[in-house]
């Protein structure tokens, strides 16, 4: 897992040639031009999910095979929980189709705040509970970027 601000999006050019390319994407998108959707960014290996929603209480920890997660932060404030994959019991048994299965964990949840402008880059070993309020339910506007492996 690794959590920084957008603004230092370069440090992290070399991890993959697809961790480069969600990046450079969520550098030059201009988020107030585009709806809410699916992003092609480079076929199946690299695309963006677009979403509003509201932030809610709880939620089960997310984990994925296929793909890294690079969620970016556009409006708002959410709570992230991350726990080593390990560290977890399956709930909901992998969904190869849409690359997800559901956990929840074995011991003390950590929990991050993604904020405007923030990112967070998620491996197949950080499970992760994300959209989760600070005190009250908000509105938020989040890109997830999905780099396939």
């Amino acid at each position: 897992m690794i959590k920084d601000t957008l603004l230092n999006a370069e440090v992290y050019y070399g991890l993959s040639e697809g961790i480069e390319k969600g990046l450079e994407w969520l550098l030059v998108t201009d988020f107030g031009s585009i709806p809410d959707g699916r992003y092609v960014i480079d076929g199946n290996k690299v695309y963006a999910n677009v979403q509003s929603y509201e932030t809610k209480l709880d939620a089960l920890y997310e984990a994925h095979r296929d793909y890294i997660d690079i969620q970016y932060m556009i409006s708002g404030v959410e709570k992230i929980g991350v726990v080593n994959y390990e560290k977890c019991e399956v709930v909901e048994e992998y969904d190869k189709e849409n690359d997800i299965e559901f956990l929840k964990p074995k011991r003390a949840e950590e929990f991050l705040l993604l904020q405007k402008e923030g990112i967070l880059i998620l491996y197949p070993h950080d499970a992760h509970k994300p959209s989760i309020a600070i005190e009250n339910p908000q509105q938020v506007r989040k890109a997830v970027v999905k780099v396939h492996i």
